[in-house]
């Protein structure tokens, strides 16, 4: 199944069961792909997460029904998954920019938010460079932490920015970045920044080494300002490479960003001609 139909039928399920609990884990499993890399494709094509999107169309249905019907606000809080009034209405006035009880009054207006409609479109037909790589199983060190898929993109960013204020940079560069859920199948990953392990170095107080096993890798080179450059070349693994290509799927839970040292480029990170490259484990379609 390519992308675009994964989350074809995912939306579909989604709205089926809007008012009911909807967790990552199920609606991965109703499109047979991990929640790992699900919800990964997903934000990458639609632009927010699964889980915003379930809260918007929840809060947009929410409106509509308090606006035509005579429901009691905590009778539809609840139905769309709030366990009190106070969390529904603080979640439906930063949606709607007015309470519910407003919406009672004749003239509010409400936004929408409808459902996604995922359609093909003719696009690509330029060269997207890659290269298959066979590695060994290497040890890396680092500083690990985990994070919901949810905020991980405002999130990691920020916790590049702790790791070199508190001053790791003169334990580890941060020549990779380390995207890990092994099971493929939470809510959340692991998270390092990262260097290759040394034996011969001792590892500092707070910080971890962790094996990467042998895989089969995909790598995507990718040149330019940090981080648009990267974030796009992402969207078009997701988007243009994984649903064109016959021959390899995903292998297991890994994504790892290997970044050269910016002290090569006069503009750093920003740099025009900065490079990085994306890895992501893969393996022979059966």
């Amino acid at each position: 199944m390519v992308w675009t139909e994964a989350v074809s039928q995912a939306i579909e399920y989604i709205e089926a069961h809007i008012a009911e609990d909807l967790s990552i884990g199920e609606i991965a499993r109703q499109v047979n792909i991990s929640p790992f890399y699900f919800q990964k494709g997903f934000s990458l094509l639609c632009g927010f997460t699964v889980t915003e999107y379930i809260r918007k169309r929840r809060l947009a249905l929410a409106g509509s029904e308090l606006a035509s019907g005579d429901a009691k606000v905590l009778d539809i809080a609840l139905k769309y998954g709030y366990d009190s009034p106070d969390s529904f209405t603080k979640a439906f006035t930063r949606f709607h920019g007015m309470t519910p009880s407003m919406v009672r009054r004749s003239g509010a207006t409400l936004r929408s938010f409808t459902p996604l409609r995922i359609k093909l479109s003719l696009e690509g037909g330029y060269l997207m460079e890659y290269r298959i790589m066979q590695k060994d199983s290497f040890t890396v060190v680092g500083i690990s932490k985990t994070f919901p898929y949810e905020n991980a993109k405002a999130e990691i960013p920020e916790f590049w920015n702790e790791f070199f204020t508190a001053g790791n940079g003169k334990y580890v560069c941060g020549t990779y970045g380390v995207n890990h859920d092994e099971a493929m199948a939470g809510d959340s990953f692991e998270y390092l920044i990262a260097d290759n392990y040394d034996p011969a170095v001792e590892v500092p107080e707070g910080f971890v080494t962790k094996v990467i096993p042998a895989f089969t890798w995909a790598v995507f080179p990718c040149k330019g300002s940090m981080p648009n450059a990267l974030q796009g070349m992402n969207e078009r693994i997701f988007s243009e490479w994984f649903p064109s290509c016959k021959e390899y799927e995903i292998a297991a839970g890994y994504c790892i960003e290997m970044y050269n040292d910016p002290k090569k480029y006069p503009g750093g990170l920003l740099d025009a001609n900065y490079y990085c490259e994306l890895w992501i484990p893969v393996k022979r379609k059966q």
